[in-house]
Protein backbone atom coordinates (compact mmCIF):
# COMPACT_ATOMS: atom_id res chain seq x y z
CA UNK A 1 0.00 0.00 0.00
CA UNK A 2 1.26 3.42 -0.90
CA UNK A 3 -0.95 5.69 1.15
CA UNK A 4 -0.96 8.35 3.89
CA UNK A 5 -4.53 8.66 5.21
CA UNK A 6 -4.85 6.49 8.34
CA UNK A 7 -8.60 6.01 7.90
CA UNK A 8 -8.16 4.70 4.36
CA UNK A 9 -5.15 2.61 5.36
CA UNK A 10 -7.19 0.91 8.08
CA UNK A 11 -10.06 0.15 5.67
CA UNK A 12 -7.72 -1.32 3.05
CA UNK A 13 -5.66 -3.19 5.66
CA UNK A 14 -8.79 -4.74 7.20
CA UNK A 15 -10.14 -5.88 3.80
CA UNK A 16 -6.79 -7.28 2.62
CA UNK A 17 -6.37 -9.13 5.92
CA UNK A 18 -9.82 -10.69 5.42
CA UNK A 19 -8.65 -11.88 2.01
CA UNK A 20 -5.53 -13.42 3.57
CA UNK A 21 -3.12 -11.06 1.85
CA UNK A 22 0.18 -9.94 3.36
CA UNK A 23 0.45 -6.16 3.48
CA UNK A 24 3.47 -3.94 3.06
CA UNK A 25 2.95 -0.23 3.71
CA UNK A 26 5.06 2.52 2.16
CA UNK A 27 5.14 6.29 2.21
CA UNK A 28 4.16 7.85 -1.14
CA UNK A 29 7.17 10.17 -0.87
CA UNK A 30 9.68 7.31 -0.93
CA UNK A 31 11.98 7.80 -3.89
CA UNK A 32 11.61 4.24 -5.11
CA UNK A 33 9.59 1.15 -4.32
CA UNK A 34 11.12 -1.45 -2.03
CA UNK A 35 13.00 -4.41 -3.50
CA UNK A 36 10.48 -6.94 -2.19
CA UNK A 37 8.21 -8.68 -4.68
CA UNK A 38 4.58 -7.58 -4.61
CA UNK A 39 1.46 -8.97 -6.27
CA UNK A 40 -0.51 -5.71 -6.37
CA UNK A 41 0.05 -2.06 -5.47
CA UNK A 42 -2.74 -0.03 -3.87
CA UNK A 43 -1.70 3.56 -4.60
CA UNK A 44 -3.36 6.74 -3.35
CA UNK A 45 -3.07 8.80 -6.53
CA UNK A 46 -3.87 12.05 -4.70
CA UNK A 47 -0.77 11.88 -2.50
CA UNK A 48 1.78 12.01 -5.31
CA UNK A 49 2.33 15.38 -7.00
CA UNK A 50 1.46 15.36 -10.70
CA UNK A 51 4.76 16.89 -11.79
CA UNK A 52 6.91 14.48 -9.77
CA UNK A 53 8.81 11.48 -11.08
CA UNK A 54 7.71 9.37 -8.10
CA UNK A 55 4.84 7.78 -10.04
CA UNK A 56 7.20 6.39 -12.67
CA UNK A 57 9.28 4.80 -9.90
CA UNK A 58 6.22 3.00 -8.54
CA UNK A 59 5.26 1.71 -11.99
CA UNK A 60 6.26 -1.94 -11.83
CA UNK A 61 5.05 -5.18 -13.36
CA UNK A 62 2.56 -5.52 -10.49
CA UNK A 63 -0.95 -4.28 -11.22
CA UNK A 64 -1.86 -0.95 -9.64
CA UNK A 65 -5.18 -0.23 -7.93
CA UNK A 66 -5.41 3.56 -7.84
CA UNK A 67 -7.38 5.41 -5.19
CA UNK A 68 -8.92 8.53 -6.72
CA UNK A 69 -10.34 11.47 -4.82
CA UNK A 70 -9.55 14.40 -7.08
CA UNK A 71 -11.11 14.28 -10.53
CA UNK A 72 -9.38 17.20 -12.21
CA UNK A 73 -8.41 16.73 -15.88
CA UNK A 74 -4.68 17.01 -15.11
CA UNK A 75 -4.91 14.46 -12.28
CA UNK A 76 -6.89 12.04 -14.47
CA UNK A 77 -4.40 12.40 -17.34
CA UNK A 78 -1.55 11.71 -14.92
CA UNK A 79 -3.47 8.70 -13.63
CA UNK A 80 -4.04 7.34 -17.15
CA UNK A 81 -0.32 7.72 -17.87
CA UNK A 82 0.31 5.57 -14.78
CA UNK A 83 -1.89 2.86 -16.39
CA UNK A 84 -3.63 1.51 -13.31
CA UNK A 85 -5.24 -1.90 -13.70
CA UNK A 86 -8.20 -0.81 -11.57
CA UNK A 87 -9.34 2.03 -9.33
CA UNK A 88 -11.46 2.95 -6.33
CA UNK A 89 -13.10 6.29 -5.69
CA UNK A 90 -12.46 7.94 -2.32
CA UNK A 91 -13.73 8.12 0.33
CA UNK A 92 -13.21 4.40 0.65
CA UNK A 93 -15.78 2.03 2.03
CA UNK A 94 -15.41 -1.58 3.04
CA UNK A 95 -17.10 -2.67 -0.21
CA UNK A 96 -15.42 -2.54 -3.60
CA UNK A 97 -11.82 -3.53 -2.85
CA UNK A 98 -12.33 -7.18 -3.76
CA UNK A 99 -13.87 -6.20 -7.11
CA UNK A 100 -11.01 -3.77 -7.76
CA UNK A 101 -8.47 -6.53 -7.02
CA UNK A 102 -10.21 -9.04 -9.31
CA UNK A 103 -10.35 -6.48 -12.12
CA UNK A 104 -6.69 -5.52 -11.50
CA UNK A 105 -5.42 -9.10 -11.62
CA UNK A 106 -7.50 -9.86 -14.73
CA UNK A 107 -6.28 -6.70 -16.45
CA UNK A 108 -2.67 -7.49 -15.57
CA UNK A 109 -3.00 -11.04 -16.92
CA UNK A 110 -4.55 -9.73 -20.14
CA UNK A 111 -1.66 -7.28 -20.54
CA UNK A 112 0.84 -10.12 -20.10
CA UNK A 113 -1.04 -12.31 -22.60
CA UNK A 114 -1.28 -9.43 -25.10
CA UNK A 115 2.44 -8.68 -24.77
CA UNK A 116 3.28 -12.35 -25.40
CA UNK A 117 0.97 -12.45 -28.42
CA UNK A 118 2.49 -9.26 -29.83
CA UNK A 119 5.98 -10.73 -29.35
CA UNK A 120 4.98 -13.89 -31.23
CA UNK A 121 3.48 -11.84 -34.06
CA UNK A 122 6.59 -9.65 -34.25
CA UNK A 123 8.73 -12.80 -34.44
CA UNK A 124 6.60 -14.02 -37.34
CA UNK A 125 6.92 -10.66 -39.09
CA UNK A 126 10.71 -10.79 -38.67
CA UNK A 127 10.74 -14.29 -40.15
CA UNK A 128 8.81 -13.23 -43.27
CA UNK A 129 12.09 -12.48 -45.06
CA UNK A 130 13.33 -15.99 -44.34
CA UNK A 131 10.06 -17.52 -45.55
CA UNK A 132 10.19 -15.40 -48.69
CA UNK A 133 13.81 -16.42 -49.34
CA UNK A 134 12.87 -20.10 -48.86
CA UNK A 135 9.94 -19.75 -51.27
CA UNK A 136 12.22 -18.16 -53.89
CA UNK A 137 14.84 -20.87 -53.40
CA UNK A 138 12.17 -23.59 -53.70
CA UNK A 139 10.73 -21.93 -56.82
CA UNK A 140 14.16 -21.91 -58.47
CA UNK A 141 15.17 -25.38 -57.27
CA UNK A 142 11.95 -27.14 -58.24
CA UNK A 143 10.67 -24.92 -61.04
CA UNK A 144 7.44 -24.15 -59.16
CA UNK A 145 5.17 -21.13 -59.00
CA UNK A 146 5.18 -19.00 -55.84
CA UNK A 147 1.90 -20.51 -54.62
CA UNK A 148 3.07 -24.07 -55.32
CA UNK A 149 6.43 -23.46 -53.61
CA UNK A 150 4.72 -22.10 -50.50
CA UNK A 151 2.27 -25.01 -50.50
CA UNK A 152 5.19 -27.47 -50.69
CA UNK A 153 6.93 -25.73 -47.76
CA UNK A 154 3.71 -25.65 -45.72
CA UNK A 155 2.92 -29.31 -46.37
CA UNK A 156 6.50 -30.34 -45.58
CA UNK A 157 6.39 -28.33 -42.33
CA UNK A 158 3.15 -30.03 -41.32
CA UNK A 159 4.53 -33.47 -42.19
CA UNK A 160 7.61 -32.81 -40.04
CA UNK A 161 5.55 -31.17 -37.29
CA UNK A 162 7.43 -27.90 -37.40
CA UNK A 163 6.53 -24.34 -38.29
CA UNK A 164 6.79 -22.85 -41.76
CA UNK A 165 9.28 -20.35 -40.33
CA UNK A 166 11.56 -23.05 -38.87
CA UNK A 167 11.49 -25.11 -42.04
CA UNK A 168 12.17 -21.99 -44.12
CA UNK A 169 15.23 -21.23 -42.00
CA UNK A 170 16.49 -24.75 -42.63
CA UNK A 171 15.87 -24.44 -46.38
CA UNK A 172 17.81 -21.18 -46.53
CA UNK A 173 20.62 -22.56 -44.33
CA UNK A 174 21.22 -25.78 -46.29
CA UNK A 175 20.26 -24.46 -49.71
CA UNK A 176 17.29 -26.73 -50.30
CA UNK A 177 14.61 -28.91 -48.79
CA UNK A 178 15.92 -30.84 -45.77
CA UNK A 179 16.10 -34.59 -46.20
CA UNK A 180 14.48 -35.83 -43.01
CA UNK A 181 12.88 -39.12 -42.30
CA UNK A 182 9.22 -38.87 -41.52
CA UNK A 183 8.33 -38.85 -37.84
CA UNK A 184 5.35 -40.82 -36.57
Amino acid sequence: MVMRDEREISIVRRQLNRLGMTISEHDPNEASPPDEAVDVIVLDADTIPIKSDLAAAWKTRAPIVALIGTETPSRLKWLLDLQPASFLVKPLRSAGLYTALVVAFDSAQRRIDDAARIERLEDRIRSRRVVFAAVLQTMRGHGLSEADAFTLIRQTAMRHRTTVEQLSAEIVAIGGMPNRTRTA
